[in-house]
């Protein structure tokens, strides 16, 4: 564990330089400080920042130079005391120009501050969209006009949004933070406007500078589309930090929270009990305790449906409800053995009927996932397993309560689904750098892939020989590893970010912290019912 976090911070330092020291420099010679710095002085001193999507675009977009972190930085910080979503646009990487995956990450941090009802600061400094891939940022539904149907969403719902134009902002971007409730923009390197100089040039034949087109003395003073004009960097975030000061609150959902205790084992024990690669069984209930308070386990039903464990705890003095999957292979009443991390029909009829108490009780829920999938099977399926599955993956879709989804190891097929992955709109979805999510496990897929692949090859009259057979089965395994990786995943943005696990318990905290803003709709589960 300990060598794959080093290698998690290895990469990790490699993208906070953005587009390098270079691009940074040139930043600081125009008097405007970087994206990473721009957060690190608006945020509260010595408090945290949470980031998200730090590896989101990792190893894409290479025929371009790559796209570190989107372009774009991300995350929840406190501001005056307060949580917030801040999105920075980093313009040492193409100016600030937004990939398609940039499009989704602001999408996603949208989503967040949506959800929890969180104020939401953008600091914009962007060249508009990557025009080399304007079709896939442009039209579509999750695409790049989806950014302002959110602001107007988020206004609807009263949520404050504050814009800060601190360099260029262009074209369909500049709608961003006009739609805000407050648009502050900084003399000298902030612009606004729909079309630049050389566009207007070229449209309408007019001559005319960038200062004068959309300068902030302009946007100020001349159409008032700007609310605040600010002398530099440092000004505007101190303002920002002043308008956050003054909001008001919202009603509060209500989740009940006590003195914080630290765990009964000590958090450092984690590297010891999760096995290497995640192959061989473990007490799962010893990981549990390294995360939660101590003595605020209650197990439900802990002698029925074993090979998922559902506890009432508190994490950092919060309650929450535990759905984990249970690694070790148990043994049933009826002395039959179960494997550890599958799902068999007790253990989701158990989850499903813990999930709706938490409902009922108004429990955050916090799922950690090591699941290789449902029971497969004769006996499973007379048994009734997809029935079963069914009424699970119904009671996390139906959910009402905020679910925190990590992916501790294996996350196979539809158990990443039961267990609450990134389509089941869990509040944050965190993975440890042991994390595995595919439809099924890499050495199940590759002799399946190496099966078809077989199969077309004799149609064609080929037969190949047991070397040929094993560099094929060694090519798709290889293939199929890369897809399996935690990277691969945060890379597109299935998983928010990829943590320490030593980290686990303030990002639930922080989480639930968020997510008091939000009140808690009745929970319906539907036709389905257990």
């Amino acid at each position: 564990m300990k060598l794959l976090l080093s290698g998690l911070n290895r990469k990790r330092e490699k993208i906070l330089p953005g587009g390098g020291k270079g691009k940074i420099e040139k930043q600081h010679a125009k008097g405007k400080l970087t994206a990473r710095e721009r957060i690190s002085m608006l945020i509260d001193e010595d408090t945290d920042f949470y980031e998200i999507g730090i590896f989101a675009g990792y190893k894409m977009y290479e025929e371009y130079g790559g796209c570190p972190a989107a372009g774009t930085v991300a995350g929840i910080g406190r501001v005056s005391n307060r949580l917030c979503m801040i999105v920075a646009n980093d313009a040492t990487v193409k100016a600030g120009a937004w990939f398609p995956i940039t499009g989704k990450k602001n999408l996603r941090a949208q989503e967040i501050a949506m959800e929890n009802r969180i104020p939401i600061i953008y600091l914009v400094d962007s060249a508009g969209v990557f025009l080399p891939m304007q079709d896939e940022i442009f039209p579509d539904k999750e695409h790049f006009g989806r950014i302002f149907r959110n602001n107007a969403i988020l206004s609807s719902m009263g949520v404050p949004q504050i814009a800060a134009i601190m360099g260029s902002c262009v074209a369909g971007g500049a709608y961003l933070p006009i739609m805000s409730d407050e648009a502050l923009i900084v003399e000298g390197t902030g612009s606004i406007f729909l079309a630049g100089p050389y566009l207007v040039k070229a449209a309408i034949g007019e001559q005319v500078d960038q200062e004068t087109l959309g300068g902030a003395t302009t946007q100020s003073e001349i159409s008032g589309v700007t609310d605040y004009k600010m002398p530099d960097d440092e000004t505007c975030l101190r303002t920002i930090r002043d308008l956050v000061s003054k909001m008001g609150t919202f009603e509060k959902a209500g989740f009940n929270r006590e003195r914080s205790l630290a765990p009964e084992k000590e958090p450092e024990e984690i590297y010891e009990i999760y096995p290497e690669e995640g192959k061989k069984p473990y007490n799962s209930k010893d990981l549990l305790k390294c995360i939660v308070d101590k003595d605020s386990l209650t197990f439900y039903k802990n002698g029925y449906g074993k090979t998922i464990l559902c506890a009432y705890a508190r994490v950092d003095g919060w309650s929450v409800g535990i759905v984990a999957n249970n690694r070790e292979i148990v043994k049933t009443k009826k002395g039959e053995m179960q494997f550890g991390g599958v799902i068999y029909s007790d253990s989701a009829d158990k989850a499903a009927r813990f999930i709706m108490n938490c409902n009922q009780k108004k429990i955050p829920l916090v799922f950690l996932h090591d699941v290789t999938g449902f029971m497969v099977g004769t006996r499973s399926e007379h048994g009734g397993i997809i029935k079963d599955g069914a009424k699970m993956v119904n009671a996390v879709s139906n959910s009402t309560v905020p679910k925190f989804s990590i992916v501790v190891g294996n996350s196979y097929g539809a158990g990443n689904y039961a267990m609450c992955g990134k389509a089941y709109d869990p509040r944050l979805i965190l993975a440890w750098p042991t994390a595995k999510i595919a439809v099924m496990g890499g050495q199940q897929a590759a002799k399946v892939l190496l099966q078809i692949q077989l199969a077309s090859l004799k149609a064609k009259g080929q037969e190949p020989d047991k070397k040929t057979q094993e560099d094929l089965l060694k090519k798709i395994s290889d293939r199929y590893d890369e897809q399996t990786s935690p990277y691969y995943a945060a890379s597109r943005l299935w998983v928010d970010e990829i943590i320490d696990p030593l980290e686990t318990r303030k990002w639930i905290s922080m989480g639930i912290e968020a997510a008091e803003n939000a009140p808690v709709r009745r929970f319906n589960p539907g036709v389905i019912q257990t």
